[in-house]
């Protein structure tokens, strides 16, 4: 067959429906099966930025030479896997004159013709409606690609209907198949108890007033995982100014919270940490310079005095100031060790044997007031801890409790400990003779604060109780009543 033949086209029955077709941007052809006949029409000529004659009209050049390669597959299956009667629409790359490889929609039927078999076809350039669809497919699946990774989901309130939509996302953060329809009241229900009045108020606000909201929020998902989500809701109203609906984002935040807790609560230690060693210098400051100065003014005092006996007197006060040196230096050597020891490594410990040993060690002072020593750990019996320091703090509790005794009572000593979500805490009491706390509270843990006139008092054992504490991340706490007695209240972690 001729280039020429193959233009006849319009010599058919069809002629006036091919012309219609050339003036609308579309093109048709015909393919015998039998004799591998191609008939184009002009149009198809045309959408190709090609005039009739051309190129060849071919099976061959057609598939060899116009066709992308790679669509080849699925427009020949588009072909050959039709029954009679039955059409198929592909979209397709062909090689355009000018313009290289355009999109086309091909639309071709199977029929039959005095019993030889044909295919009919149409094509229409489809190109910049193609790349629309393919960018948009790229902009949803950036979209949604960038939801997964930020864990960002979205939401949607009916609010005549009450209906809530929720992305395939909002499930994932619930840890829920997204088959599952929520009501509003069930979505909410997933939040921890303390929040949903809070997230019901901020629903009933955007209804009522039309008021936004931002809100940071603990989830408990279906799986059990309690997580830090965040949800942020825009009303949207209609011509009245009434809201009709609530659009909004849902997030899961909690890596990004948990990092902020716990970066504050570093901050706050690393405050606290330079409150202690603005409070050590200050300290070391005064203590040691008063020492210096008294011991300065004693050697001076000694080299003015004439008599021996005048001699010997000073020099017993130069004794008596350098011991007192002496222990400054011991117990600020102490408070300096408490920091060195944080980093070792904690253990675990059972509350009753370290409790035990203590008082063990303490029997005497026990048995000589007649102290009645009672306790229960059954609530909390272990704990991760420096071993050094829990016996350190029950000591200088128990020694206190004793000290302090109310002279015309049995001392009673009450040690236990609780167990609140992730904190421990130890509770400790006695019916001693109490602090007068409106006078001495700001001053109870303070260094060489002394508030009763025992002889053996130093000032030094709360003060270091606390900081052991506070070294590993706790708190302490006192509630005292004079003549009633003193309690304790000790968050160990």
């Amino acid at each position: 067959m001729s280039i020429a033949d193959g233009n006849n086209f319009y010599a058919d029955d069809a002629s006036h429906l091919a012309q219609i077709i050339d003036h609308i941007n579309a093109g048709i052809w015909e393919f015998n099966i039998n004799a591998k006949d191609v008939k184009w029409s002009a149009g198809f000529y045309t959408i190709l930025g090609y005039k009739p004659g051309e190129i060849e009209c071919s099976y061959n050049y057609f598939l060899e030479n116009l066709l992308y390669h790679q669509d080849k597959p699925i427009f020949l299956k588009s072909i050959y896997t039709r029954s009679q009667d039955q059409t198929n629409t592909v979209h397709i790359r062909l090689l355009t004159k000018s313009s290289g490889y355009q999109w086309f929609e091909s639309v071709t039927k199977k029929w039959e013709d005095n019993g030889v078999p044909k295919f009919t076809g149409s094509l229409i350039n489809i190109h910049q409606a193609k790349l629309l669809a393919l960018q948009s497919a790229k902009s949803d699946l950036l979209f949604n690609e960038t939801g997964t990774i930020a864990k960002v989901s979205g939401f949607e309130i009916d609010i005549p209907a009450l209906n809530l939509w929720l992305s395939k996302e909002a499930f994932d953060i619930y840890e829920l198949n997204d088959q599952v329809k929520l009501s509003i009241e069930e979505a909410i229900s997933f939040f921890e108890p303390q929040y949903r009045p809070l997230l019901n108020e901020a629903v009933n606000n955007a209804v009522k007033f039309c008021k936004p909201f931002d809100l940071e929020l603990l989830l408990r998902t279906a799986k059990n995982n309690v997580i830090w989500v965040r949800a942020k809701g825009l009303p949207i109203i209609d011509d009245y100014g009434k809201c009709v609906k609530i659009r909004g984002i849902f997030q899961d935040i909690d890596n990004i919270k948990k990092k902020g807790i716990y970066l504050q609560s570093s901050i706050n230690q690393l405050n606290d940490q330079n409150k202690r060693l603005q409070n050590f210098a200050y300290i070391v400051s005064h203590n040691l310079r008063s020492h210096s100065g008294n011991l300065q003014f004693m050697v001076n005092l000694h080299e003015e005095s004439e008599s021996e006996d005048d001699r010997a007197e000073v020099f017993s006060h130069i004794k008596s100031i350098s011991k007192s040196l002496s222990t400054t230096i011991e117990h600020l050597n102490e408070i300096v060790k408490i920091q060195t020891d944080v980093d070792q490594e904690r253990k675990t410990i059972v509350f009753e044997e370290v409790f035990n040993n203590v008082v063990s060690a303490l029997q005497s002072n026990i048995e000589s007031t007649d102290a009645k020593i009672e306790y229960d750990f059954a609530k909390c019996p272990v704990i991760s801890y420096i071993p050094a320091y829990l016996e350190s703090i029950f000591q200088n509790l128990l020694t206190n409790s004793l000290k302090y005794r109310h002279l015309q009572r049995r001392p009673v000593v009450t040690c236990r400990t609780i167990k609140d979500h992730d904190h421990i805490y130890m509770l400790f009491e006695d019916n001693g003779i109490g602090i007068d706390m409106d006078r001495y509270g700001d001053k109870v843990f303070g260094l060489y604060k002394t508030f009763h006139q025992n002889s053996d008092a130093k000032g030094i054992g709360l003060f270091i109780t606390r900081n052991q504490i506070e070294a590993l991340g706790g708190s302490i706490k006192i509630d005292s009543t004079v003549n009633v007695g003193t309690k304790f209240t000790i968050r160990l972690v």
